[in-house]
C-alpha cells in the first residue's frame, strides 16, 4: 500500500497576514491589560501617566505626552485629573521656571507600584506560552518590524 503524501498548506506571509495576525494578538492580550488596570479604578491614560513617573522618574508634562501617547491638550487634562485625586503634583523645575515637572506624589507611588506590580503579573501570565527565548526573537522582530515601519511612513 503506498503510503499518502502529505504537504503543508503554503503559509501565508503577507503584509495583510501579519497585519491581521498581530491585530488579533493585540486583541487577545488588551482584556489582560485592560482587566488589571481596571482594578486600579484608574483609567488606561492615567495609568500609562503614573506608570511612566514610576519608571522614569519626574518629567516635564510636556515629555510625559508622548511617552504615553497623548497630545498636548490631553496630558494636560490627565495631569489636572491626577493632581486634584492627589496622585501626583506639578512643581517648577529648579534653574527653569518656565518648565513644570510632573511627579509622584507618594498616594499616587503607593497606587501605581502596587498597580503595576499586579499588571506585570497579569501580563506574564498572558505571554505565558512563550519561552524566554521565543518571546526575546519576539521582540526583537516587532522592534524591528516597528522601525522599518515608522521609518517608511508616507
Amino acid at each position: 500500500m503506498k503510503q499518502k503524501e502529505t504537504t503543508k498548506p503554503m503559509q501565508d506571509s503577507s503584509g495583510v497576514h501579519v497585519w491581521l495576525v498581530l491585530m488579533k494578538t493585540f486583541q487577545a492580550l488588551f482584556p489582560h491589560a485592560e482587566q488589571s488596570i481596571k482594578r486600579t479604578d484608574l483609567g488606561d491614560s492615567d495609568f500609562r501617566v503614573l506608570e511612566a513617573l514610576l519608571h522614569k522618574g519626574p518629567l516635564p508634562v510636556n515629555t510625559v505626552g508622548p511617552l504615553v501617547w497623548l497630545t498636548p491638550g490631553s496630558i494636560s487634562v490627565a495631569v489636572d485629573r491626577l493632581v486634584k485625586k492627589g496622585l501626583v503634583s506639578r512643581k517648577d523645575r529648579a534653574g527653569d521656571r518656565r518648565v513644570r515637572q510632573v511627579e509622584l506624589t507618594a498616594k499616587g507611588r503607593a497606587l501605581i507600584t502596587r498597580g503595576f506590580r499586579e499588571h506585570a503579573a497579569a501580563m506574564e501570565t498572558a505571554v505565558s506560552a512563550l519561552s524566554k527565548n521565543e518571546r526575546l526573537t519576539l521582540l526583537r522582530l516587532l522592534k524591528k518590524l516597528g522601525k522599518h515601519a515608522a521609518e517608511t511612513r508616507k
